[in-house]
């Protein structure tokens, strides 16, 4: 699904009037592990004195999310497996499709001579990484409609999104609707939901709680979590993230839900991640059927009140048991929840030159790893890494191959070695690296 760069010069250099949507007619029926909603973005960055700003940098949620899950997988079949739908407008860099290209994503190139490609301004006020954004040229947002248009991206198996919970609600009812009209029905996807920040406050706490059930994880950033909360989710002086801040603005949101299980994943830079799931009834592995009790056979029981001679002991006993006398009730198999940090990769800060995208990269990660059946605790691993890379330089991380054949590397490592390194050190077990 992917135009090479010479290509798209050329139709660039054509006063095309339509939008025109490049895919391969060989890959259209690539199964997709993963897809994002989450918008292509050229990004203007602005730091504190005395950093220079940087300009035209690969950006935006669906670029950030896009690389957290290619990371984890490597050409020529998984990468492929990978999905995101990039709009460019007049103004697009070709260097930009020639990068993207050596991804080899199924990446679905969208051209509109007649409209900017999507630009927004980062700014960094102070120390606390906290990020102001701003749109500078029209914004063009994706919706299910843009999924039906390309049927794998519509197919796959975990999708992300990063919206308001009203937009959410609506994107998830449509695309679940569009997916049934399908002719054979690949089921509900996995939602990941990343709350937009600017409504994350109190509010839309109660818009928020009513999203809940329709996703499979919310992942608000510590901020975006406290300003549901009316705070700021820091320490008392303000100096840093508060760990205890976070853990008790999860407890109260999922407190606020006990009728069913919810799993919040809360991103805290520095401080890494904090897993909260709440308990409940476990649930059948998928494609397993829970057996049906036994129905028990009708018991002849004399009608009327309680006699002063009635035996009590025979009558309980008789209500409890079935006919081959044991007791008769349905076991519930209840699954305890988690409440979980992990750390995050780089442990000092001189390794993060630029947090833009980081949180993003980390859902991507997330969501393959959730799509190829990994637990939630090892997904946050995948995520952790992920993120890893994209916060070491400014824009995206560099790719190579290996000179030696050990496979592709990112900024002169290999993701599997470094994943290895990161479970190692959190006490986690994991299968085989995707090939």
């Amino acid at each position: 699904m992917t135009v090479n760069s010479e290509g798209h010069q050329q139709r660039m250099a054509q006063n095309v009037d339509a939008v025109e949507v490049v895919e391969d007619e060989g890959e259209k029926c690539q199964d997709i592990d993963f897809v994002t909603l989450g918008m292509f973005i050229i990004d203007e960055i602005e730091y504190l004195p005395p950093k220079p700003p940087a300009l035209n940098i690969l950006g935006g949620a669906g670029t950030y999310s896009a690389l957290g899950a290619r990371l984890f997988s490597p050409p020529p079949t998984l990468s492929k497996s990978v999905g995101w739908i990039i709009d460019q407008g007049s103004d697009f860099p070709g260097s930009m499709t020639t990068l993207i290209d050596t991804w080899s994503t199924s990446a679905v190139f969208r051209l509109d001579p007649n409209r900017l490609t999507t630009r927004g301004w980062n700014g960094y006020t102070d120390a606390s990484e906290r990020r102001q954004f701003r749109y500078t040229t029209p914004k063009k947002r994706l919706t299910a409609e843009d999924l039906t248009g390309c049927s794998p991206l519509l197919r796959a198996k975990a999708i992300h999104m990063v919206c308001s919970p009203a937009r959410c609600r609506d994107l998830v009812t449509d695309i679940n609707a569009r997916r049934r009209s399908l002719p054979d029905y690949p089921g509900k996807p996995l939602i990941i939901w990343e709350p937009v920040p600017d409504l994350c406050t109190p509010d839309e706490l109660l818009n928020c709680t009513n999203t809940l059930p329709l996703v499979d994880i919310c992942s608000p950033n510590h901020a975006e979590l406290a300003g549901f909360m009316g705070s700021d989710g820091l320490t008392p002086d303000g100096s840093e993230i508060s760990t205890a801040a976070v853990e008790q603005a999860c407890e109260q949101l999922l407190a606020s839900m006990p009728l069913q299980s919810y799993t919040l994943v809360v991103r805290a830079g520095e401080k890494g991640c904090y897993i909260a799931k709440n308990g409940g009834r476990k649930k059948p592995p998928p494609g397993q059927q829970q057996q049906q009790p036994k129905k028990r056979k009708k018991k002849e029981h004399v009608r009327g009140g309680l006699q002063h001679d009635t035996d009590m002991e025979a009558l309980f006993a008789g209500l409890l048991q079935d006919d081959e006398g044991h007791v008769a009730r349905e076991e519930i198999e209840v699954d305890p929840g988690i409440e979980k940090w992990l750390p995050a990769y780089h442990t000092t800060p001189k390794k993060v030159v630029d947090p833009t995208g980081g949180g993003n990269t980390f859902l991507g990660g997330l969501a393959v790893a959730l799509a190829r059946g990994k637990s939630i605790e090892e997904a946050c691993a995948w995520g952790s890494v992920a993120a890893s890379f994209a916060i070491e330089q400014v824009g995206v991380p560099t790719l190579n191959n290996n000179k030696e054949g050990g496979g592709e590397m990112w900024n002169g490592v290999r993701v599997e070695d470094r994943l290895a390194e990161y479970l190692d050190r959190v006490a986690l077990s994991s299968g085989p690296f995707p090939n």
